[in-house]
């Protein structure tokens, strides 16, 4: 099989190992499309120990998040803070600060890392994240005009400015990427997306220099940020991370078929340009909604599927999975260590996954089987 290709996108075999349709999937049984190589684990009962695992880890940390900040508070208060509240000082810090705050790092943290998982299996590169459609760029572009010319200061009312943008901004790298007798092709949706990415970003940061108030009101948001948001911030952006949870795993068997490539996945019947407008708009809805609540976290979207790659190996489905769970384990792990290591003050979110992700992002990419698609 090593001499089937995608029409129009042989650049994208230089980043995918040669596949065989036989491989491995959840639970032992064959599925097509499961890109060649083996997790640490191959069997669905141990991958649903993992997951498992990973939810109990997750409550771990949601509630070390309650508890851990500039003023630590006894698990026993933070108990009595989320079932029987009272006004003590403790109480309003667990229930007005710590738990929006909580609330948008799982949803910031489901949203990037689902969509990260994503962008790798459709562009078939492993070093693929959230912000290589130009989504983040579309966002941040819009966040800076709605400040520098319309006047607006708060995220509730630039919210929906930057959800425009990356509605805009996917459906502009679309049409530029189908542009071509091949359509869009993974290569072209890559190219497309970092071109207008780089052209936003440097109308964004020209319009944040000439006026010092858009400058400053980005500074926090551009950092990457969880704190200081209000609840209505979460369930402004919950029922969009939900769909676009939703739309994910409705694509994720038949990308499973698209690593084989475009011709052969649709020799088995998957619905390839279907398959793409799926991917397409849960990522629009994902890193949209997360980068307007909480501004571009990098690296999340990145390392999250090698971590869940590795561990159960390259099935889409077990990928998205995992990444459910540890992204938002990583986004408030950080937070968490943002808010300590400069006691009293704090680092931004986005801050930390960068100095944690850079390093183990290095180490996993020297890894073949955390490299691979």
């Amino acid at each position: 099989m090593h001499s089937t290709r995608s029409t129009g996108s042989s650049a994208a075999q230089d980043t995918a190992p040669t596949v065989t349709p036989g491989s491995h999937a959840a639970g032992g049984a064959s599925a097509p499309g499961v890109t060649g190589g083996s997790g640490l684990v191959r069997s669905n009962l141990v991958r649903t120990i993992w997951w498992v695992g990973s939810l109990a880890v997750l409550l771990a940390v949601i509630m070390l998040s309650f508890a851990i900040g500039s003023k630590d508070i006894p698990f026993g208060t933070v108990v009595n803070a989320l079932f029987h509240p009272a006004n003590t000082d403790q109480v309003l810090i667990v229930r007005d600060l710590r738990v929006p705050r909580t609330v948008l790092g799982i949803l910031a943290g489901v949203a990037v890392g689902v969509a990260g998982a994503l962008i790798q299996a459709l562009t078939r590169n492993p070093l693929a994240d959230p912000g290589i459609l130009g989504v983040n760029a579309g966002a941040s572009f819009f966040v800076v005009v709605a400040v520098a010319f319309f006047g607006l200061t708060s995220i509730s009312q630039y919210l929906w400015f930057a959800f425009i943008g990356a509605i805009v901004v996917t459906v502009a790298v679309y049409a530029v990427g189908s542009v071509g007798r091949d359509g869009a092709t993974p290569v072209r949706l890559t190219l497309a997306g970092v071109g207008i990415g780089a052209v936003l970003a440097g109308l964004g940061t020209g319009i944040t220099f000439l006026d010092p108030r858009a400058f400053d009101n980005m500074r926090g948001w551009n950092a990457g940020s969880i704190s200081g948001r209000p609840l209505d911030i979460s369930l402004t952006i919950v029922p969009f991370v939900i769909v676009g949870v939703v739309v994910a795993l409705i694509a994720a068997r038949e990308l499973n078929t698209i690593g084989l490539g475009d011709d052969l996945a649709a020799s088995l019947g998957t619905r390839v340009v279907r398959t793409r407008i799926l991917v397409l708009i849960s990522v629009t809805l994902l890193v949209g909604s997360a980068t307007a609540a909480a501004g571009p976290i990098g690296f999340v979207g990145l390392m999250v599927p090698h971590v869940a790659r590795w561990i159960v190996g390259p099935d889409q489905r077990w990928i998205l999975a995992l990444s459910i769970l540890f992204a938002p384990i990583l986004v408030l792990g950080a937070d968490i260590i943002g808010r300590v290591v400069l006691r009293p003050s704090e680092l931004p979110v986005g801050i930390v996954t960068a100095f944690v992700g850079a390093p183990v992002l290095i180490w996993l990419a020297r890894r073949s089987k955390a490299s691979t698609l």
